[in-house]
């Protein structure tokens, strides 16, 4: 039993072509013997790449149509709350993230993730329009938005003027989430109970603290980074 090379078509010993994509039949045996048009076509078929613009206008398109929609959806029949400012300030934010990467690559990173960090301000600010009691936006949404913009333009400005290797990211990035997570924890129970204190942050902050030191250690010692880059192959 033979199959088609290109497509995988099983065939019959009497077809001299593929009955689906027309690919050539040829016996091994008879290569030799002859010159004829080879087994394997020689146009390869490639999908036009999405040019960025075309992108960028059709996540527009459909980012300002559901914000639309559903204002209008939130103004004329079920408009006993105001739930459309959560999708259309959903929408805002993923458009605002969607700059940098398909609408305007020339912003600075750190641009963008200052303008990040305040329409995600924004925008947790407009919900507090359908809750009664706003404490939790300034107690702990706005310091956690403040901490995590901190952060970011914080890894950013060190990956710049640093190698970025795998190593020194992975060391970044795990001092950052200790640094978050005990953030996190210690703005909330300011809020709930007035008192900072950490409980499940301390066990994220020792794991972390343990792995960053690892890999300073890495770091510092060359033929160490060089035999765990040849291990881990990266």
């Amino acid at each position: 039993m033979s199959y088609c090379v290109n497509c995988g078509v099983e065939l019959e010993a009497s077809h001299t072509s593929c009955p689906l994509c027309n690919t050539p039949v040829l016996n091994p045996k008879q290569l030799s013997l002859t010159q004829s048009v080879p087994p394997f076509p020689k146009e390869k078929g490639q999908v036009e790449v999405v040019k960025r613009k075309d992108l960028a206008i059709l996540l527009s398109v459909v980012l300002l149509s559901t914000a639309i929609t559903c204002g209008l959806l939130n103004l004329l029949v079920y408009n006993e709350s105001l739930w459309s400012l959560v999708i259309i300030g959903a929408c805002v934010v993923i458009w605002v993230f969607m700059i940098p990467l398909v609408i305007y690559t020339k912003l600075p990173i750190y641009v963008s993730i200052l303008f990040d960090g305040i329409v995600l301000a924004i925008y947790l600010f407009m919900i507090t329009g359908l809750t009664t009691n706003n404490s939790w936006y300034f107690h702990i949404a706005m310091p956690i938005i403040m901490l995590l913009t901190f952060l970011a333009e914080c890894m950013a400005l060190l990956l710049r003027k640093f190698r970025a290797s795998f190593l020194f990211t992975a060391t970044i990035s795990f001092a950052e989430l200790a640094i978050l997570c005990t953030g996190i924890e210690l703005f909330i129970n300011m809020h709930l109970s007035g008192n900072a204190y950490l409980t499940w942050s301390a066990i994220v902050l020792t794991i972390c603290i343990i792995i960053v030191i690892t890999l300073i250690t890495m770091l510092s010692k060359k033929r160490l980074r060089n035999a765990v880059r040849r291990r881990l192959h990266f």
